[in-house]
């Protein structure tokens, strides 16, 4: 499925759940709210192997990572650099490079948790708590086709 039909599908969806469920249409709405709200990027530009870990394996596990150091990311203005450690399980540990945009409304710290899922189209960064997420790592092929292109008329 391509992007642009994946997104049809989810405008088609939240609308066609509005429209049905008047009583359910705010939950409609902030679902869509939340899932346009979360920044994204490509995998290549977002994740990476920590010092600590051995090769560049950019694949991540779904589950809890807890944050064990917050910076800058080296030579990307705006863009703060997590490194994310397994809380529970074989210790696996990578960075993750997030515009500061993505983190305006609520902000990550060193020691909170952070809960990563799997999809189809990349990965989905959110706080543990709330489960809001705040940064979708696409697939690079996803997100190329993300981005704009001119249209003659």
């Amino acid at each position: 499925m391509t992007v642009s039909a994946l997104l049809r599908a989810v405008c088609a969806a939240t609308l066609a759940a509005a429209c049905a469920l008047p009583a359910h249409a705010d939950s409609a709405s902030s679902v869509a709210s939340s899932a346009g709200s979360a920044s994204s990027g490509s995998i290549s530009d977002s994740i990476g192997a920590s010092s600590d870990s051995s090769g560049g394996d950019r694949r991540v596990a779904a589950g809890d990572y807890r944050v064990i150091d917050i910076a800058q990311a080296p030579a990307k203005p705006g863009t703060t650099r997590m490194t994310l450690r397994a809380a529970a399980g074989p210790a696996r540990e990578f960075y993750l490079d997030v515009p500061d945009r993505a983190l305006a409304a609520r902000s990550v710290a060193k020691g909170e948790v952070v809960r990563v899922n799997e999809r189809v189209y990349g990965y989905e960064f959110a706080h543990a708590d709330d489960q809001q997420p705040f940064f979708l790592a696409l697939q690079d092929e996803w997100y190329r086709e993300l981005g704009s292109k001119q249209v003659a008329i």
